[in-house]
């Protein structure tokens, strides 16, 4: 039996050492893979962190960068070197920026983070406290062709859905708008364009509260500690840290939140509205079906007729007729034109008209 069992354990060490030292998928082979991949995404998650820091003119050192990325002050200080090595990053007495190439890497991550919390939001149920951890991980994994093929399919949005700017492909970025809520003289009503997405329970925070983009405020107060808002019936004070988290840009003398936005439910049959943009609270299939049948911004759309119970309304969306239950029609926010008999070139059923004559 010596022999037998010798040849048993010379049998299950070989078999230990493929399994362990297998070229490429080996267990050795998944450890290395695994560890570069933490070190490519730290890299990475430094790059795009510079960028932040560049963007907001906030100088950027290895300690900022360790508390950033929640690692040591020599492993970020190590990881700022190889950066400068690649050509990504200089590193002078003021700190780190990035070089051209480096902005270059630095914007596609932030162009596939932006585009892939587009997708949650407008795409999917993901909850909306969800989507930034989520793009955290996506914008590692997608490549700039896959980036542009998401951005083509989404119809090359400028926005994500918490306002931030989506670079283009070629590294361009809208002009950034609005002020702080913090910045508004008490009197005025402002509209909210952008809601920071970090920390994560603020954001929630304000969501429940009802602050979303697009929604409307009368700044009603302010000193030191807060600001107070008022929305429709509510009135509550929002601490100044959570308030610099909101963007918002004034309205005209004269807007009020009391005065709601128009959407396509307001429309009586023969009126025309254009699409300025629909709900944040619509998401997932309801806001894919809306968007597949063309309810994008700057889409005229005509109201027809209403069904003998007011529910659903039939509305003509890019020549075609389509119903739309009244919540549907409510989530879209428009900015009413004029007539179609007024300007019958220009309406949505002249368009449908001409095309069929082509």
């Amino acid at each position: 039996m010596g022999p037998i069992i010798a040849l048993l354990v010379f049998v299950v060490l070989v078999a230990a050492a493929a399994l362990v030292f297998w070229p490429e998928r080996g267990g050795l082979a998944r450890v290395m893979r695994g560890h570069r991949s933490t070190d490519r995404v730290l890299l990475e998650d430094a790059l795009k962190h510079l960028y932040t820091c560049q963007a907001v003119g906030r100088p950027c050192v290895a300690g900022t960068v360790a508390e950033h990325l929640g690692v040591s002050d020599g492993r970020a200080e190590a990881l700022l070197q190889r950066l400068q090595a690649s050509d990504l990053v200089r590193v002078g007495a003021e700190g780190a920026r990035l070089t051209a190439v480096g902005r270059e890497s630095a914007l596609h991550l932030v162009r596939a983070h932006r585009l892939w919390e587009r997708y949650l939001a407008d795409r999917t149920g993901v909850p909306a406290g969800e989507w930034h951890e989520e793009a955290e991980r996506m914008e590692h994994a997608l490549t700039p062709d896959e980036t542009d093929a998401l951005a083509s399919r989404l119809g090359h949005p400028r926005w994500d859905p918490h306002g931030d700017p989506i670079p283009t492909s070629g590294g361009d970025l809208p002009d950034t708008r609005g002020v702080a809520l913090t910045e508004i003289a008490p009197g005025r009503t402002v509209e909210v364009v952008h809601l920071e997405d970090e920390p994560r329970e603020i954001y929630e925070a304000l969501l429940t509260d009802g602050i979303e983009l697009g929604a409307r405020l009368d700044v009603v107060g302010r000193d030191a500690d807060t600001v107070r808002v008022h929305v429709r019936d509510h009135e509550w004070s929002i601490e100044r840290d959570v308030a610099c988290n909101i963007t918002v840009r004034r309205l005209p003398p004269g807007s009020s939140a009391d005065r709601p936005v128009e959407t396509l439910l307001d429309l009586a049959p023969g009126e025309v509205g254009r699409v300025v943009g629909i709900s944040p609270a619509c998401q997932g299939a309801q806001r894919r079906r809306l968007l597949d049948l063309g309810v994008v911004k700057g889409t005229e759309i005509e109201a027809e007729l209403r069904s003998a119970a007011g529910d659903p309304i039939a509305y003509r969306i890019r020549g075609a007729l389509i119903a739309l239950r009244r919540q549907q029609a409510e989530w879209i926010r428009i900015d009413r034109v004029a007539s179609l008999e007024a300007v019958p070139e220009s309406g949505p059923r002249a368009r449908a008209a001409a095309g069929a004559d082509v």
